[in-house]
């Protein structure tokens, strides 16, 4: 009995040091804000008066741009922060996606519920396919009884050839 307690006694201690040990090796990564490079928001974003990624544009426009980016970067903003200052700035066509919200969310929807579609549709004549396939196959292998003709389509056959044939 004493031993089990001792036991569950050392579990339990070792269990609160590995939890604290965590949140204390946790909590510097937690204080730390996400800082964010230019070419990270220079991928994600479209030259203005081009429409192209702002990462291949060289317009005038572009630079100003990528001026403007820099000068975000600089002051130490987040993602996000230069995002909405550029949306606030450019209006939303600077974001070359669009944004997750109203009508904008076909474009994410619409691609995945045609992919889904033509999978079902797959899946839907697949085994249909399948069937005729081996249908075929069977009466390939059937042997001549498979393509034997009848009675009547064999005489009409044999009137065609005698007509087309004039032995």
């Amino acid at each position: 009995m004493r031993r089990a307690t001792l036991t569950a006694t050392v579990v339990t201690a070792a269990a609160l040091l590995a939890a604290s040990a965590a949140l204390f090796a946790a909590a510097p990564a937690l204080a730390v804000t996400q800082r964010t490079s230019f070419i990270a928001i220079e991928q994600q974003v479209m030259c203005v008066t081009c429409g192209i990624p702002l990462a291949e544009a060289d317009s005038v426009a572009a630079q100003q741009e990528k001026a403007y980016i820099q000068k975000l970067v600089g002051a130490g903003e987040t993602e996000a922060q230069v995002k909405n200052r550029l949306v606030a700035q450019y209006g939303s066509g600077v974001l070359a996606l669009p944004p997750d919200s109203g009508f904008n969310v076909a474009f994410y929807v619409v691609p995945i519920a045609v992919v889904l579609a033509a999978l079902a549709i797959v899946a839907l004549l697949l085994p249909r396919w399948r069937r005729n396939r081996l249908a075929a196959a069977g009466a390939a292998a059937g042997g001549a009884d498979a393509g034997a003709l009848s009675a009547s389509d064999s005489e009409r056959l044999d009137a065609d050839l005698a007509r087309f044939d004039p032995r």
